[in-house]
C-alpha cells in the first residue's frame, strides 16, 4: 500500500499531498474503527490505522536529519535546495505531527507504538523539539510492552541521539540484537579491508 509514492525510500512529488491526505484521515471513523482484536490461533491483525501510521513513520524516517546528512555527504551540501520534494515533506512535519500526536494515547498498543515511531522523526522539526520530553515518556511506556524489533530499534536509536540514557529501556533481546549487529559490521569492515573481495575464512573475533 502506498508504495507507488515512496518507492525504494524515495520521496516523490506525489508523496507530499498523499501524506497530507493520510494525516487528515487518521481520525476518521472509517479508518479508526478497524478490528483491533487478536483471535486465538490467528495471526495478529494489522488494521488500516496502523498501516497508515507505519507508512507515515517510514516516510518521515526517509526524510529525517540523518538521511539528509547522508545524502549531503554523497550529493553535496545543496541537497535540500535541489531536492524540493524532500524539502516540502520536511516543511510539513508540524502538520503531520499534529495529526499523529492524539494517537500516542490510543487504547490499542499497536496503534500507540506505530504513532510513536511516526512522531519521533517528525519531531526533528525545529518547531517540535519541545515535544521530545513527551515522546520520551511515551517511549518508556512503549518499550515496556513492544515486541516489534524494528520499532524498538527506531525508538532506542532516537532516544540515544537525543542524549537519553536507554540502559533501563533495553531488554536482553535488544542487547543481543545490538551486539549481533556490531559483529556483522565488524566482519564487513574486516572483509572490506582485507582485500578478499568480501570473503574470509575466519571473522576477526
Amino acid at each position: 500500500m502506498l508504495r507507488e509514492v515512496t518507492h525504494q525510500n524515495t520521496i516523490y512529488e506525489a508523496t507530499v499531498p498523499v501524506a497530507l491526505y493520510v494525516a487528515a484521515v487518521l481520525g476518521h471513523p472509517a479508518v479508526s474503527a478497524g478490528d483491533f482484536g487478536h483471535d486465538a490461533g490467528m495471526p495478529p491483525n494489522h488494521p488500516l490505522l496502523v498501516r497508515l501510521l507505519d507508512w507515515l513513520g517510514s516516510t518521515a524516517h526517509d526524510a529525517d536529519d540523518e538521511c539528509v546528512a547522508v545524502g549531503e555527504r554523497h550529493c553535496g551540501a545543496g541537497l535540500l535546495q535541489e531536492y524540493r520534494e524532500i524539502r516540502a515533506f520536511r516543511d510539513l512535519r508540524p502538520a503531520l505531527f499534529s495529526a499523529v500526536r492524539p494517537l500516542l494515547g490510543h487504547d490499542d498498543p499497536d496503534v500507540r507504538h506505530a504513532a510513536l515511531v511516526a512522531a519521533i522523526p517528525l519531531s526533528e522539526h525545529p518547531d517540535l523539539v519541545s515535544h521530545r520530553g513527551e515522546l520520551v515518556d511515551h517511549a518508556r511506556r512503549s518499550q515496556a510492552t513492544s515486541t516489534d524489533r524494528h520499532n524498538r530499534n527506531r525508538v532506542l536509536d532516537a532516544l540515544k541521539a537525543w542524549g537519553y540514557d536507554t540502559d533501563n529501556l533495553e531488554s536482553a533481546a535488544d542487547t543481543a540484537a545490538r551486539e549481533q549487529q556490531a559483529r556483522r559490521m565488524a566482519e564487513r569492515a574486516y572483509r572490506a579491508g582485507s582485500g578478499t573481495g568480501g570473503h574470509c575464512e575466519d571473522p576477526p573475533f
